[in-house]
């Protein structure tokens, strides 16, 4: 039987996406501008929400791949979800930028362009916000995950892992392969993006846990031979969570901000960074306390996040997915005309 969407995966993006704020506003605030004055709380390890983050993006990819018959629908469908909100924030963060004359956050018209394309990555060029490093991570992701598609192994993706995390290994104990071909493989987050594809599969009655666990082991001992201790309590953390999310464990901790939250992620995330920086700088000038400016800075992002999300990211999903069945309206019927032509006719004379 089918199973429809799992709300606890919006549980996970609201408690990241709070995480993440919290870190950037207490943490990372006071290391990029160590003369301003700042919130007297700190928060560790940024990169465990990232990690988070890719775990649900394993989990979703096959989700949203399901029912796919050609690769140019989940293509159109990312490219809908992903860039016009995407420019839009780059939009917002230079203006914000640019008004409050924050020189150190601002980056060239040349990089601006270039970070139009989402690929500012893989050409070393610097981010408009630090934090789109993230979304380059995500389109390797996506580019590896139609590659599997396409040669049909998503229904054995287990035996595609191995290899996979055992090149990780190999390019960590010997690292001849170039910067960007390890970033087009994500071998870096490749364990975490297991995690969530290893516990889609549980999810969808495709397996069951032991089948998956000497591949979760597979993920924890690469961890263990590549990364630093609190990377390996991460991943075993994260690991616990889906396990926690797929028992139903988790579905009473949905509550409604929470899910909320969840619901405008994507463009939370994308506005949240240097606005957020900004205005906790321009609190300071004008003299506010540290802790009014950061719940300012917070209530800024949300309320950004959730106009992006709601005027720009869902709208333009909605009209770019209408627009791509409309245009592949005539191709299909004409495939199914085909189709039906194709089958040969039984007649009584045929029969005889």
């Amino acid at each position: 039987m089918e199973r429809g969407r799992l709300i606890e995966l919006d549980l996970l993006r609201g408690i990241g996406a709070l995480l993440v704020i919290n870190f950037h506003y207490s943490t990372r605030f006071h290391e990029m501008f160590p003369n301003e004055k700042h919130v007297a709380f700190h928060m560790i390890g940024g990169n465990y929400r990232v990690m988070l983050f890719f775990a649900i993006s394993g989990f979703a990819i096959f989700f949203s791949m399901r029912k796919l018959t050609d690769a140019r629908d989940f293509v159109i469908g990312r490219m809908a979800r992903l860039y016009p909100a995407y420019w839009v924030a780059i939009l917002l963060t230079t203006s914000f930028e640019h008004m409050a004359d924050i020189r150190s956050l601002e980056v060239s018209t040349t990089d601006i362009f270039v970070n139009l394309s989402m690929l500012q990555g893989f050409f070393y060029m610097p981010a408009v916000d630090g934090a789109y490093w993230t979304l380059t991570i995500e389109l390797a992701f996506y580019f590896c995950a139609i590659v599997l598609w396409r040669l049909n192994c998503f229904k054995r993706i287990e035996l595609i892992l191995l290899p996979w995390l055992a090149l990780k290994l190999a390019a960590h104990l010997v690292p001849v392969l170039p910067t960007r071909v390890e970033t087009l493989l994500v071998l870096r987050w490749i364990p975490f993006f297991a995690i969530g594809l290893l516990s889609y599969r549980v999810w969808a009655g495709e397996r069951g846990w032991r089948d998956q666990l000497v591949y979760f082991l597979a993920v924890i001992l690469t961890v263990t031979l590549t990364e630093t201790p609190d990377v390996i309590v991460a991943a075993l953390i994260l690991g616990l969570t889906f396990v926690l999310m797929i028992e139903g464990y988790l579905h009473r901790l949905c509550f409604r901000p929470l899910l909320w939250l969840g619901g405008i992620s994507y463009s939370l995330y994308l506005v949240h960074q240097n606005i957020g920086y900004t205005v906790m700088v321009v609190g300071n000038r004008l003299g506010v306390s540290p802790n009014l400016s950061f719940a300012v800075a917070v209530v800024t992002a949300m309320a950004l996040g959730a106009l992006v999300n709601r005027t720009i990211e869902r709208p333009a999903t909605r009209i770019v997915a209408a627009w791509w069945r409309n245009y592949r309206r005539p191709a299909v019927v004409a495939h199914a005309a085909q189709a039906v032509v194709a089958v040969p006719v039984k007649t009584d004379a045929g029969n005889a």
